[in-house]
């Protein structure tokens, strides 16, 4: 097995993605996983047109001129949305996907090289309005200061149903099944909870008197990494976290768990070799 590279939580930021192109081009990797929030953020939900354009007008076009430029040395991209993207694109990249130039995981698994690859996009509840990707996460509870999963917006029709007891810890399990994990590799847009690869900015908050949990990753992620032990799982969502804890790589159990998220102006791409994944490595570029 040969170098992988894991990014996430690019927001559209054509730096960032014209770094990762021109390392993909010199170190070719095998493959390039792809954690999710990949298209400009645009915080008011009216203004959502430039979506397509990005997709339409970039980032399929360069993925093209990737492939034709490696030829068959044009890695495997595996590639998660974030609950910053509009569920309305997801077929823009299922016909990605069609053309070759990636797979489109959420909800999937993809056998490769001998290990089991599977993908998530949905976050517990947060306080922003955009709600295609969000979840409740074991319960029907919500943090103070966030928005319920049956509010806020959404830009693709969800049966009520659904949105009142469908939970992140009941993916997982419709997910993988029986599947023995000792050679699988998730991406999976929220970290675990209460990890260092969870933790926002929110020290000393409180929302209506009520202190604010500095941690807002995802309680199922968390039971489900020390249940089943994947091998690698990789996470983005939480852009600070590796700034103010100083972590980005951890293990819970025999899993390695990845962070690639980052609040500066910098790509952070993260390394590493599945046969070797603690040999990690991360670097702001």
């Amino acid at each position: 097995m040969s170098t992988c590279f894991f990014a996430t939580d690019l927001h559209g930021r054509t730096q960032r993605y014209d770094k990762l192109f021109r390392l993909i081009t010199d170190e070719q990797p095998t493959a390039v996983f792809l954690g999710g929030d990949l298209l400009p953020h645009i915080s008011v939900w009216a203004g959502t047109t430039g979506y397509g354009c990005f997709v339409s007008d970039h980032l399929i076009p360069a993925f093209r001129e990737l492939r034709k430029t490696l030829g068959t040395a044009y890695p495997e991209v595996f590639v998660i949305l974030g609950n910053d993207d509009p569920r309305r694109l997801e077929n823009d990249f299922v016909d990605g996907e069609v053309e070759g130039l990636w797979y489109y995981m959420h909800g999937r698994k993809h056998i490769w090289c001998g290990y089991s690859v599977y993908g998530l996009s949905y976050v517990p509840p947060t306080p922003f309005l955009l709600k295609d990707w969000e979840r409740y996460d074991v319960s029907r509870y919500v943090p103070p200061g966030c928005v319920s999963p049956e509010e806020g917006h959404r830009s693709v029709a969800v049966e009520e149903n659904e949105l009142k007891w469908v939970t992140i810890q009941g993916d997982l399990l419709r997910l993988v099944g029986q599947d023995s994990l000792d050679r699988a590799v998730f991406l999976i847009h929220t970290p675990p909870y209460d990890t260092p690869l969870d933790r926002a900015a929110l020290h000393g908050k409180s929302y209506e008197n009520v202190p604010l949990d500095v941690h807002v990753g995802s309680v199922a992620v968390r039971r489900f990494i020390e249940e089943r032990q994947p091998l690698v799982t990789m996470h983005g969502h939480v852009h600070e976290s590796t700034r103010l804890t100083g972590e980005w790589k951890i293990r819970l159990g025999r899993t390695v768990c990845l962070n690639a998220a980052h609040d500066g102006p910098e790509l952070a791409l993260v390394r590493f070799d599945l046969s070797c994944p603690d040999g990690a490595t991360r670097e702001l570029l």
